[in-house]
């Protein structure tokens, strides 16, 4: 079972998290404030780590950078009230992996350590789902022997996908993934770009692979 660190000072945030990651098969530990919190993080058994900025005693930005100074890798999902650009691009470049903001979806944060703990396994070459492939060497993609005819966007799209077989994932986590920008509410960019992927990879006469989870995001499979 995987085993994760959450460091939050507000005591109910913190159980609300544990109760969500224990949901999803995952167990945590808790702790609530920055001091306490670096000399736990530095134990080899944790395989990811929440961490809210806003602490007692040392702060989640501080805390980060002494990790990775450590060279402690165990990967970080930032959460902080701060929900702007800079705030954000401070936290990954200190060392965070991912960045949330309050107030978050319980399922959108457990989505997001899944993702965070599924990076850690050794890497591919070849992705499958069904009788999909995708070649990752080649950036080839195949659905039962027929070659699909991808533009770049759709390619990385269906990496992402592809990667995470039968778990939801949140509009919010493909933009970042996939185009790299904060998640703006008001586009339809992914809508588009899955629709046309869709009809790539689902065509008439085979089940459906790229399924709409309606009020949460899209799953593969």
């Amino acid at each position: 079972m995987p085993h994760v660190l959450v460091i939050e000072d507000d005591e109910i945030t913190a159980r609300e998290i544990a109760l969500e990651l224990a949901a999803h098969g995952i167990s945590a530990d808790r702790v609530h404030n920055g001091d306490e919190g670096l000399r736990a993080a530095q134990a080899p058994h944790y395989d990811a780590i929440t961490l809210d900025l806003m602490l007692p005693g040392m702060d989640g930005l501080s805390l980060v950078k002494q990790l990775r100074e450590r060279g402690i890798a165990t990967p970080v999902l930032m959460i902080s009230a701060l929900g702007d650009v800079d705030e954000r691009v401070r936290g990954l470049r200190a060392g965070g992996d991912d960045y949330l903001t309050k107030p978050f979806a319980p399922d959108e944060m457990a989505a997001r350590i899944e993702v965070l703990l599924r990076r850690q396994q050794p890497a591919q070459t070849r992705l499958r789902v069904g009788d999909l492939e995708l070649d990752l060497i080649t950036h080839v993609a195949r659905r039962g022997g027929r070659e699909l005819s991808l533009l770049p966007t759709e390619y990385r799209l269906l990496e992402f996908l592809m990667r995470y077989p039968g778990q939801v994932l949140t509009r919010a986590m493909i933009f970042e993934s996939v185009w790299g920008l904060r998640f703006d509410p008001g586009t339809n960019l992914i809508d588009v770009h899955i629709a046309r992927l869709r009809r790539k990879v689902d065509t008439e006469g085979e089940p459906s692979l790229i399924r709409t989870v309606r009020g949460s995001g899209y799953r593969l499979g």
